[in-house]
């Protein structure tokens, strides 16, 4: 038994297509390569600034300037959780209200409110 595939269009024009296996299990995401480039480049600006604070510890550099670095991380991180948050909306979690699916909405509402 064939699943449920999705087409769209997201904001830059490209085709978006995922598939929901049929049996009800997990479906598999397909995630928008320049989607999935900011959030890496989002991660990747978090490891720097976590990296720069390990050695600035490392140093016993000024306790002031080690937390606005601390701050930066917190900043990247949060703003990655946001854009993850509103791709998998847009695209997964609508796609398991067409289905009714509330397994799956209720999964994310739990990640949603351990994310805040």
């Amino acid at each position: 038994m064939a699943g449920l595939t999705h087409t769209h269009t997201d904001e830059n024009g490209n085709v978006i297509t995922h598939t929901h296996k049929a049996d009800g299990d997990e479906h598999r995401h397909y995630h928008s390569p320049d989607e999935k480039k900011k959030q890496i480049n989002r991660i990747s600006k978090a490891i720097g600034h976590l990296s720069h604070v390990k050695m600035m510890i490392e140093n016993d550099e000024d306790c002031s300037d080690v937390l606005m670095q601390l701050s930066a991380v917190n900043a990247a991180l949060k703003n990655l959780g946001k854009e993850i948050i509103s791709e998998h909306m847009s695209h997964c979690i609508t796609h398991a209200i067409e289905e009714g699916n509330t397994e799956a909405v209720e999964e994310f509402q739990k990640a949603v409110r351990k994310f805040i």
